[in-house]
């Protein structure tokens, strides 16, 4: 099979969250361990760091393996969705896997594919594992697929686990409640393994400090142990005042990482506790570079100038707050909001938090699982967001750029799938 064929037969012959959603969701260990003893055990040949959490996860990820990089580490780094290709899940020092190892990997072991019958989720990560041992990296960075306790990812034993924060998503398979989702992550804290936490109060602080205690785990919270001030921001990237570090500059926009660059600096300080050599200048190049070093998009991403057009792939409730709040710090004599949703998300709460005044434009992500632009248009007019629907995002975006003008400014988000379509 050639790439393409290869990649028709992993997302048509296994369940695949991202386009499925629940029906591929997988929970347990069972096929993994599988996988994992087929394999030989891949993950066990180097060092890994484990990040979790609901929102932010993804850019931890990338900061991270951005500054071990510059530090002269071999790093893989796992992390998904993707967004244009699949191999960008899979990437040792900001290459993305090559196409024929995906194709060689797949006819490999295809045939125990298909007795164990595991998720697209589980037969890639194993990919993911094995691409890491045959590449010898010195340390890997796994990013939790969904919740943790019972993720795939969970079969490893890191050398620090990271968890960001805890909002409401996917509450059809974490839970109902905040305290329930925030066990489900804890479950990737480890016996004695050092855990940094980015963002909890309250319940969530306490399920994350009685799982630490049980599991002798010495536990850090970013927002106690690390202070980042905002300075500047310009030109996509944001320059800070934190502890450690009297400047640093990360090449992010978007005003939510400000607590991902607590709890990425803070996950740096432990893993200098763990012999991990990381001089200054190694976590400054990683966070002003990341985007070029890790290949990272969809973080308030400036897509055009006139008009401004962003997109930005946070799609629940926490991350939909901090957008509007810098769209609605933005000077626009316009705002006009290119927007889809998936169905399994928490539609209603997401509208009630856009703004009323914005021009929308809904939109429908080319995946099974999206929401049909015309019933997010009508549960959108409950809450008194005006547009129209359209049939394809690009269609929706190429409206509200003929209707702006020059001073106007286009947001396109709702859906980590929509962004996949304008970047």
């Amino acid at each position: 099979m050639n790439y393409q064929e290869t990649l028709q037969y992993l997302f048509s012959r296994l369940p695949v969250f991202q386009h499925d959603g629940q029906s591929a969701y997988k929970p347990g260990l069972d096929n993994t361990k599988q996988l994992d003893r087929h394999l030989g055990y891949p993950h066990t040949k180097y060092k890994t760091i484990h990040v979790a959490g609901t929102n932010g996860k993804g850019s931890v990820s990338h900061l991270l393996a951005s500054v071990l990089q510059h530090a002269g580490y071999r790093v893989g780094l796992y992390t998904s969705p993707h967004l244009k290709d699949f191999r960008e899940r899979i990437r040792v020092n900001g290459q993305p896997v090559p196409e024929q190892y995906v194709c060689d990997f797949t006819e490999q072991h295809r045939a125990f594919f298909e007795e164990v019958n595991p998720s697209f989720f589980e037969a890639t990560m194993s990919m993911a594992f094995q691409y890491f041992a045959d590449e010898r990296v010195d340390v890997a960075v796994i990013e939790v697929g969904l919740g943790g306790r019972l993720d795939s990812t969970n079969i490893i034993t890191p050398e620090l686990c990271v968890i960001t924060n805890i909002s409401f998503d996917h509450m059809n398979l974490l839970g109902n409640t905040l305290e329930k989702i925030a066990a489900e992550k804890a479950g990737i804290i480890k016996p004695n393994i050092p855990v940094v936490i980015g963002e909890a109060e309250g319940a969530i602080k306490e399920v994350f400090l009685e799982k630490a205690k049980a599991e002798k785990a010495p536990i850090f919270f970013a927002q106690e142990e690390t202070s980042v001030k905002l300075l500047n921001s310009r030109d996509g990237k944001q320059t800070y005042d934190c502890t450690d570090f009297a400047l640093l500059t990360i090449g992010l926009g978007g005003i939510y990482q400000q607590k991902n660059t607590a709890t990425a600096l803070t996950a740096i300080r432990e893993l200098r506790k763990l012999k991990f050599n990381l001089p200054d200048q190694s976590v400054r190049m990683g966070f002003e570079t990341v985007c070029e070093t890790t290949g990272l998009q969809g973080r308030w991403q400036r897509l055009q100038t006139h008009p401004l057009v962003i997109c930005d792939t946070g799609h629940n409730e926490g991350g939909i707050r901090y957008i509007v709040q810098q769209l609605q710090s933005l000077p626009a004599r316009n705002l006009r909001v290119v927007f889809g949703m998936v169905n399994d998300k928490d539609i209603r709460t997401v509208l009630s938090l856009l703004p009323r005044q914005a021009i929308y434009y809904f939109c429908r992500a080319n995946i099974p699982r999206a929401l049909p632009s015309e019933d997010l248009q009508l549960q959108a007019s409950e809450f008194g967001l005006k547009g129209d629907a359209f049939s394809s995002v690009q269609m929706a975006l190429n409206t509200a750029k003929q209707e702006a003008a020059a001073d106007d400014v286009i947001f396109v988000g709702g859906s980590t799938f929509v962004v996949a379509e304008v970047v």
